[in-house]
């Protein structure tokens, strides 16, 4: 690095970090250069490119697919080679790492691969096949692990890595994503304590007031970028940093230590992109893009999956075509991350202000018809507001009384729209290959995110892909899907989008490429009618390859990408 360019970005780490550390941000911004010299010393790391529209993301547990036997991660990068192939260009492996609860999300050692999934080898070896995201689950850590046992002991310097609290100050304030006590008191070495919980009494918080703690976790996600990480997802990043009187979410310290983290990865991996997992209304989730090139270069895109589901349940996609209407153009080094299903429920807390409390009842009621589990958080005053739905997304959006035709149809309907929304677009693997409630995994443990988070037997799921007509029709018509949008440049994370109104019962936006000058005009029924529009002009409709005049019916469910 040219020693010009070498102390302007160490200035630029300076500043933040006296913003954080007070007279110790010279010092820190030191031992940060020297840690990037050390992990890039006689290596060579060209800039990694910037996303494109053949960008497709699938999201997985490393065990989501297991056989006999054999290493889950082995199993899982096999499987992908032999059946979804190119059809996806990157995996997002759910939390590896050796853990105690929540399914990966109270890790034991940030830096090693659980035994029960494989080692390091085998994410080496996936990493040449696709791009990877690796979990940086940094809020907190389990209660097992050698930081959290070294707390307990008064052991140097764990005995400063975690935040002690007064159980008698007022914490009404602080935002609270579940129901369960925000203190837990242990006992350590000098004496009984109470420690800062926000998830849970196995999740304890990390202090990142404590600068140590922040170069320890700078060294970890650079470790992340040596075995492979292309993107790095930032884990519940809002509830990071902690102070009393506050929500103790989105503080300015929180979105500081995300810009050094953004700092040092370009410095050292450059290319790395930073995802921030933050389940919050719109305004809050895309304050994490900075001034658009110096924090977080993607976010989560929470409204999606809970407006989507509205859309189809009502048969009317005013609420989604508003609230795509609003969304402001990111910069040209940032975009959303787009979901419909994922490892945890369906968020509820991004629909605030857009649907109203009768909207959300329905969507809660239509969860528990349709087989589903409604979890709450804890509103501070002693009420409760639910949280999240829990429910394999194909069940929410159909009713189990209706047909198999219908199901599959609606289920396709809405991934069109998760296709086609600005943003790269990331797979759950269970919506992949047409999964339903997992009623077993959900009785079996009694916690209600396993209701999505099926363990798939290898030779099972290969016999279910060609005879079970649910998984062999969605798996296989939503491949061709995905490998159709990755052939168009209208999808680029940088083209244009612009809502068309037509009818509230059709999802209408056109996508405009203005570099290639592609144009796509998107049309999703989200009805049970067959609804005629009129378009500007006649064209090519590039999912079936066939001509459409300007005036057409789209059938219940039917979507089309009409080159125009």
């Amino acid at each position: 690095m040219p020693q010009q360019v070498h102390d302007m970005k160490k200035q630029a780490l300076v500043e933040k970090l006296e913003f954080l550390y007070g007279s110790r941000g010279l010092e820190l911004a030191d031992r940060i250069m020297e840690m990037v010299k050390k992990h890039t010393e006689g290596r060579e790391r060209p800039a990694k490119p910037w996303v494109t529209e053949r960008d497709v993301m699938l999201i997985t547990y490393g065990n989501s697919i297991v056989a006999d036997g054999q290493p889950p991660l082995a199993v899982l990068h096999e499987f992908l080679k032999q059946y979804v192939g190119d059809t996806v260009s990157a995996v997002h492996i759910l939390p590896f790492y050796p853990y105690t609860s929540d399914d990966g999300f109270s890790v034991v050692d940030y830096r090693t691969v659980s035994p029960a999934l494989g080692n390091w080898q085998h994410i080496r070896e996936l990493s040449k096949d696709y791009d990877l995201m690796f979990d940086a689950v940094v809020n907190h850590i389990s209660r097992s692990s050698k930081w959290f046992q070294g707390f307990l002991q008064d052991r140097e310097p764990y005995n400063q890595y975690f935040i002690e609290a007064d159980p008698s100050l007022d914490y009404s304030r602080v935002t609270r994503p579940r129901a369960l006590p925000l203190l837990t008191k242990v006992e350590t070495a000098a004496g009984e304590k109470y420690v800062w919980t926000t998830f849970s009494d196995d999740q304890i918080d990390i202090n990142f007031a404590n600068p140590n703690v922040l170069l320890e976790i700078l060294d970890i996600l650079l470790q992340y970028t040596a075995f492979g990480a292309r993107f790095i997802r930032l884990d519940a990043i809002g509830f990071l940093w902690k102070k009393i009187g506050t929500t103790c979410m989105h503080l300015p310290e929180t979105h500081t230590v995300v810009k050094v983290m953004r700092e040092v990865l370009d410095m050292a991996a450059p290319g790395t992109i930073l995802i921030t997992e933050t389940n919050v209304p719109h305004e809050d989730n895309i304050s994490y893009f900075g001034n658009g090139y110096d924090e977080a270069q993607m976010v989560y895109q929470f409204p999606l999956p809970v407006l989507t589901l509205f859309s189809f349940l009502t048969g009317n996609a005013g609420k989604l075509m508003d609230w795509a209407d609003r969304l402001e153009r990111t910069s040209s080094g940032t975009t959303f991350f787009n979901f419909l299903a994922s490892h945890d429920g369906i968020g509820m807390r991004p629909a605030e202000g857009i649907l109203t409390e009768q909207e959300k009842k329905l969507l809660i009621d239509q969860t528990i018809a349709h087989g589903g589990k409604v979890s709450y958080r804890d509103n501070g005053d002693g009420t409760k507001t639910a949280y999240e739905l829990n429910i394999n997304y194909m069940d929410a959006l159909t009713g189990p009384e209706e047909s198999d035709d219908i199901r599959i149809r609606r289920f396709l309907a809405a991934h069109t729209i998760l296709l086609s929304v600005v943003g790269v677009p990331g797979i759950y693997i269970h919506s992949l290959f047409g999964s339903r409630n997992d009623y077993a995994g959900l009785e079996a443990s009694g916690i209600n995110r396993r209701i999505n988070r099926e363990k798939l037997q290898r030779d099972k799921l290969e016999n279910e892909l060609k005879e079970n007509p649910v998984r062999k029709e969605v798996f296989l018509r939503l491949c061709r899907l995905i490998q159709i949008r990755r052939t168009l440049k209208a999808f680029d994370p940088g083209a244009l989008q612009r809502v068309v109104r037509l009818d509230d019962r059709v999802f209408a936006i056109e996508r405009l490429n203005e570099a290639t000058g592609d144009r796509l005009l998107v049309l999703v029924n989200v009805s049970s009618d067959a609804v005629e529009v009129s378009l500007p002009a006649q064209g090519v409709e590039v999912i079936r390859n066939r001509q459409v005049d300007s005036s057409l019916t789209l059938e219940p469910y039917e979507y089309m990408w009409i080159s125009c």
